[in-house]
């Protein structure tokens, strides 16, 4: 009894709200930005946690299933062809969770999966099922998406890729707590989506680069480990890291907190995902997405073009929260914002998310290649 006692006072916190867990995640999460040869090191000088303390807890959040996982992000948009598809599937019958599975499990270029709503019937609220998919440089997203629609019965579907980019930052610890209206002083950073052409030896370093770690793997000497699978050696495999990431191709290195299901603790990190729609002039775009890219909630904000069946919506944004009439009233700050600065909006919306599962998409041409052949697809006939 005493020994079982003792283990249990010295089990070590994997509970997203413990103290030193929410230091070491206020970081880890979306604040190291770009490859840094110490990744975990860097985590422990921002977070004021020692090195070791830092990593003991990542893996053992990462083996009790708070963290979901911890991996050095890619910037796919600059990759590879990407968009945010929204599909429609018949009323009647099983279809949409059909299609989900499929998304998720049997499609390794569809990343996020997300059945969404409305509060009520509005255009485009019939598109149920919202999904990211990238495709291989080289390869139609648009026959992709068609590709998916015959295998899962979707009746229509809409691709949206981003043609900006305002706000990338998963950090949801930092954001726990944060008043409606919190905002950046200086206007959101624009990112391009144009696309970068790699070398045999420049994905070489990539494909081992962004596989995701696992427990075992956090420990500092971890891209000594990753250049042995790569076959290079370590200075080299950092030096083309680098280069990468000076080109903007790299994203950040991140631990990704399970945000969407009950953990094992009993906690819930969110509990609602809200996909805003705003449609604004065109020729505005830029300037609106800017705006509201500042606010320090969006966890994504991006130019997309939804089209007819969305009200020609063009700028979208993605916000987290525990209580409903939270993630509205930050909603109602960003719309008094744009109308105080004299941005009109034509149309505006709410997308909430429901059922969800999130996975890296593939973007390899070589796994693309052979997942069509498994298909008894033509590759060729994808491009």
């Amino acid at each position: 009894m005493i020994a079982s006692m003792t283990a249990a006072t010295t089990e070590t916190p994997i509970a997203h709200t413990d103290p030193v867990n929410a230091q070491i995640l206020a970081v880890s999460e979306d604040r190291i930005q770009g490859f840094v040869r110490d990744p975990f090191g860097e985590i422990a000088r921002q977070s004021g946690v020692d090195v070791e303390i830092v990593m003991e807890r990542i893996r053992a959040m990462l083996r009790g299933g708070t963290i979901r996982r911890v991996r050095q992000t890619l910037m796919a948009t600059n990759l590879a062809e990407g968009a945010l598809v929204a599909w429609q599937f018949p009323a009647a019958g099983n279809k949409l969770d059909e299609a989900f599975d499929f998304m998720f499990q049997q499609d390794p270029f569809s990343g996020h999966v997300v059945i969404r709503s409305t509060d009520a019937a509005t255009p485009g609220s019939s598109y149920r099922l919202w999904t990211t998919v990238k495709v291989p440089q080289g390869y139609s997203i648009e026959k992709h998406c068609a590709l998916l629609a015959k295998l899962t019965g979707a009746e229509h579907f809409r691709v949206m890729p981003a043609h900006r980019i305002f706000a990338l930052g998963v950090g949801h610890v930092r954001r726990k707590g944060m008043e409606p209206g919190s905002k950046s002083e200086e206007l959101a950073e624009v990112k391009d989506t144009a696309k970068v052409v790699l070398s045999d030896l420049e994905w070489q370093v990539l494909t081992a680069l962004k596989r995701e770690l696992e427990p075992e793997e956090v420990t500092r000497d971890l891209w000594e480990r990753r250049a042995d699978e790569a076959h290079l050696l370590e200075d080299v495999f950092c030096a083309v890291a680098e280069n990468l990431s000076q080109r903007g191709v790299i994203g950040r290195f991140s631990t990704f907190l399970e945000h969407v299901k009950t953990l094992k603790t009993g906690d819930r990190v969110t509990r609602f995902n809200a996909l805003f729609h705003w449609a604004v002039p065109p020729g505005r775009e830029l300037e609106a997405g800017r705006e509201i890219g500042r606010f320090h909630i969006l966890t994504h904000c991006y130019w997309r073009e939804g089209g007819d069946e969305f009200r020609n919506v063009n700028i979208m944004a993605v916000a987290h929260g525990t209580e409903k009439d939270l993630v509205l009233a930050h909603k109602r700050a960003i719309d008094e914002h744009l109308a105080a600065i004299g941005i009109p909006v034509t149309y505006t919306n709410v997308f909430w998310g429901g059922r969800s599962e999130i996975k890296p998409s593939e973007i390899s041409p070589i796994a693309y290649r052979e997942w069509c052949e498994s298909r008894g697809v033509d590759p060729a006939t994808m491009r």
